[in-house]
């Protein structure tokens, strides 16, 4: 698959920044950002090789001209002195923190390699690249590097000098009585030469640029700022002393160890603000820009990179119950069990609360990226031990795949997030992004105004599909949209309801509905026709206060009866506020409104549900009715549900019913009623009172086993023409 450029206004926008035109410097960060990730192969050992020959030769000058290595006397004792105070000092701090460039020995060596030129500052700074790694014990593959880094940092800076005319020795040192005005650039380009150099190799050789990211470039670039005025500041004040009055050097030590704890917080704190204080992991800013990295990484290597977005289930029920103390001891666990469950080259942040993130910089395809999100919520779900208590948690987790479902990291990050509320909706555990179930793409923006100016039109429709029983009565009809958009055509029902679902258009969708269906309910009742007519409403509906109201206010107005009215809900209509839930389907049962249970089999608890919500009718999923006849656990849980609802009091149908076979089957099983195809696809208005009337005229008598429908649509092509009933 061929990919396109990437667009020169993403780059500036993903780094925070407004929109600016090309030409104007917004291409400036992207450009830091590619220089800092340079590869440039053979550098370290090409560093150590050159420094090797330039101190080499350095030395054997000096030899030969019989010049001094190192200033004797109290100057020579003072200057030690304070080598090894600095040596201690960045041996006390940890070579974590001094490995990265410090003040102190930079500006003692810049300090030196002003009074008395290159070969002793060399001198100073391998004893102390040297001293501290050995005390560390550290790698000395790094020591060898950091101390060939520094040689050629003091080289670059001593031709600085001697480009001016200066070349200070031992024998004859550049003192400040030799200095003019002149001197003061030349002091500023020597080190400004000597940071560049040894912070830009530093850089490339011994720091990793897997982390190369502009928030650590932009923390580098301050912290070396810092550098630079302790080496303008402090040099040239240590060179005064130490031609003055030599025996106070050492006193330098307490400036420059405050001047290296100074640079330590303040890295410290730059870390800190790229992680989470909790649990340690890393947080939203440094995913966000370490996904840029590696976004910008898989596109040019042609391939995939994944974002895969966890939320415990249920998490703040711990909260409450336990108590956030407890929730945080947990929040712990969970970290290193997503730590312990990584995938090789996998990365994890949390992004706050019980949300976490898992970067895959490498994905095969969505559907190894999808095998790895259930990995981590199957190792997520194993028991843990809190407080000597035994907890079971549940997660849900989305996936997002570059380039397939977006082509930079804030997107990708969005639509993980939007498919992980599907698998929470669902309670299927993990959900890849699909963009038919995301309501806020601009193209299904656009759709959601449209499907708004149609309702607000008139220009949605309603189908009637029946449900019929088996000695051929219609117990009545179900009410499904229908949408033919002036461009799109027919749009699926599935389309635009998840559209209206996940905007803040669904009520006014139902109300729509509800008032269309009681209008042509009232209007089949003015001509004999008494069906009762199944309406969906969704838990949304269900959680509005004055529902229940609204719909006992419709039935008044259309003078039509309650229980010419059906009202289909699903289970989820329980998970978000089960008593708000349970206290509207009360007062819609006690105005005698009759509910039916849609899609049964589908979703969680099912048989705790049945205890509570007030139904009067099951309906079996088509899922498990496609399959009846050829598959047989699919019957054995068709004949155990039809058993149950039987003896709850409940009515049963099976929806999406094609064939005779499965019809026999279901007779047999003892189903009450039956819809789908072969009874009848989903009918126009005026079709629809056709196919009643034409019923209404057939005795009941005269019907056979399978009665002969009016209407039968058995072939494929029929079929197809209607599309699956939905909602």
């Amino acid at each position: 698959m061929q990919r396109k450029p990437r667009d020169r206004g993403q780059q500036w926008l993903r780094h925070g920044h407004p929109q600016a035109p090309p030409g104007d410097g917004s291409d400036a960060v992207p450009r830091l950002q590619r220089v800092l990730s340079l590869e440039v192969p053979w550098l370290a050992r090409a560093v150590v090789v050159a420094a090797g020959a330039a101190l080499v030769i350095g030395l054997w000058r000096a030899a030969s001209r019989g010049h001094a290595l190192f200033p004797n006397g109290v100057e020579g004792w003072s200057f030690a002195l304070l080598t090894g105070l600095i040596v201690g000092h960045l041996v006390a701090l940890g070579r974590d923190r001094w490995w990265g460039g410090t003040g102190s020995g930079a500006a003692l060596t810049m300090a030196i390699l002003l009074l008395y030129g290159w070969t002793s500052a060399v001198l100073v700074s391998l004893a102390v690249v040297v001293l501290v790694g050995a005390a560390r014990r550290h790698s000395w593959r790094q020591a060898l590097r950091n101390g060939a880094v520094d040689i050629l940092g003091i080289g670059f800076s001593a031709l600085c000098l001697a480009l001016f005319g200066t070349r200070p020795t031992v024998e004859h040192p550049w003192t400040p009585a030799d200095w003019s005005p002149s001197a003061l650039p030349e002091i500023l380009l020597a080190a400004f030469v000597y940071l560049l150099v040894t912070r830009g190799l530093q850089w490339y050789v011994t720091a990793s640029r897997q982390d190369g990211l502009p928030t650590v470039a932009r923390t580098a670039l301050v912290r070396q700022g810092l550098v630079a005025v302790a080496l303008l500041g402090i040099s040239p004040l240590i060179v005064v002393v130490a031609v003055h009055m030599p025996l106070l050097l050492p006193l330098f030590s307490v400036p420059l160890v405050a001047l290296d704890s100074a640079l330590w917080i303040a890295r410290a704190r730059a870390e800190e603000q790229l992680r989470d204080p909790l649990t340690g992991l890393a947080n939203r800013q440094w995913l966000l820009e370490r996904t840029w990295s590696a976004l910008d990484e898989a596109d040019r290597l042609g391939a995939r990179s994944a974002l895969v977005l966890i939320d415990l289930d249920r998490f703040r029920s711990v909260n409450d119950t336990l108590g956030h103390l407890a929730g945080d001891r947990l929040l712990l666990q969970i970290a290193d069990r997503l730590r312990t469950a990584l995938p090789h080259g996998a990365e994890v942040a949390r992004l706050g609360g019980d949300e976490f993130a898992v970067l895959l910089p490498l994905a095969d395809s969505p559907t190894s990226a999808q095998r790895v999100a259930r990995a981590l919520v199957s190792a997520l779900g194993s028991p843990l031990d809190l407080d000597g208590l035994t907890l079971e948690l549940e997660a849900s987790a989305g996936v997002a795949v570059f380039p397939d479902h977006a082509g930079e990291a804030e997107g990708l990050l969005r639509r993980a997030d939007v498919a992980m509320y599907q698998a929470k909706r669902d309670r299927s555990g993990v959900e890849v992004y699909e963009a038919t179930r995301d309501g806020n793409t601009p193209d299904r923006l656009g759709l959601l105004g449209d499907l708004r100016r149609a309702l607000d039109a008139g220009e949605v429709e309603l189908h009637y599909q029946p449900k019929v029983a088996f000695d051929g009565s219609v117990s009545g009809l179900e009410a499904l949209v229908r949408w033919v958009h002036p461009e799109r055509g027919r749009v699926s029902p599935d389309e635009f309801i998840a559209i209206a679902e996940t905007s803040g258009l669904m009520p006014r969708l139902t109300d729509y509905v509800l008032e269309t269906a009681l209008a042509q309910v009232a209007h089949w009742r003015s001509q004999g026709l008494t069906v009762p007519v199944a309406v969906n409403v969704s838990p949304r509906d269900v959680h509005s206060p004055g529902f229940a109201g609204s719909v006992a206010a419709r039935l008044a107005r259309h003078g039509v009866p309650a229980a010419a009215l059906q009202l289909e809900i699903t289970e989820h209509v329980l998970l978000e506020d089960p008593q708000q839930a349970a206290d509207t389907l009360a007062a819609l049962t006690g105005h005698g409104v009759r509910m039916s249970l849609d899609d049964f089999g589908t979703g969680y608890s099912s048989l705790v549900h049945l205890r509570r919500l007030p139904v009067s009718e099951l309906k079996i999923d088509r899922s498990f009715v496609a399959r009846l006849a050829v598959d047989a656990e699919d019957a054995e849980i068709v004949r155990c549900t039809v058993d149950l609802a039987h003896s709850l009091g409940l009515l049963v149908v099976a929806e999406g019913v094609e064939d005779d076979e499965t019809w026999e089957r279901l007779r047999d099983l003892g189903c009450d009623a039956v819809q789908g195809w072969l009874v009848s696809a989903a009918m126009p208005p005026a079709e629809a009172t056709s196919w009643l009337r034409a019923r209404d005229g057939v005795p009941p008598a005269a019907e056979k086993t399978t009665p002969a429908l009016p209407r039968r649509c058995g072939e494929d092509g029929a079929r197809r023409s209607h599309g699956q009933p939905a909602r």
